[in-house]
């Protein structure tokens, strides 16, 4: 199996640092991939990190992950968390590779009808309101997952 794990963004992550910083803060989409790299570096692993404004693309990334073997996905789907039957449906046919959901702000403190998430039921685990760190804890929390298979 690869040692990569990939980082996948959804619709608006590229707008970060700009979009809301009173919720989202002022780190950009390049900070967090930065800040990704190192986390994965710092366990052994290697990354790819992407972002797409488009659902396809999103569902396409999964399944390529899956096809090449890496050894997890940390997504966060933006808006499709609340809309996408077809991103949950990607995420659970890829199954047992492990997908971690994660969202920077505390997303059940907010609107009612983003406290609802379709890809939530299909992965592995999921992580809000830690900011852009969530990304680090939830890298942090599928290696040990990883680790944990191999024991």
């Amino acid at each position: 199996m690869a040692k990569t794990i990939y980082v996948l963004n959804g619709p608006n992550m590229n707008m970060l640092g700009i979009r809301e910083p009173h919720l989202y803060g002022k780190t950009t989409l390049k900070d967090v991939e930065a800040l990704c790299a190192r986390a994965c570096k710092e366990r052994g692993y290697e990354m790819d990190f992407r972002q797409s404004n488009h659902e396809g693309d999103l569902i396409d990334w999964l399944h390529e992950a899956h096809a090449k073997k890496v050894s997890g996905v940390v997504i966060n789907p933006g808006g499709h968390t609340s809309t996408s039957i077809s991103l949950l449906d990607a995420v659970k046919s890829i199954g047992p590779l492990p997908v971690i959901e994660v969202h920077i702000s505390h997303v059940h403190q907010r609107e009612e009808w983003r406290q609802w998430s379709y890809i939530g039921h299909g992965v592995k685990a999921s992580l809000c309101g830690f900011g852009v760190n969530g990304y680090v804890l939830a890298i942090s929390g599928l290696v040990s997952m990883l680790e944990d298979v191999k024991d």
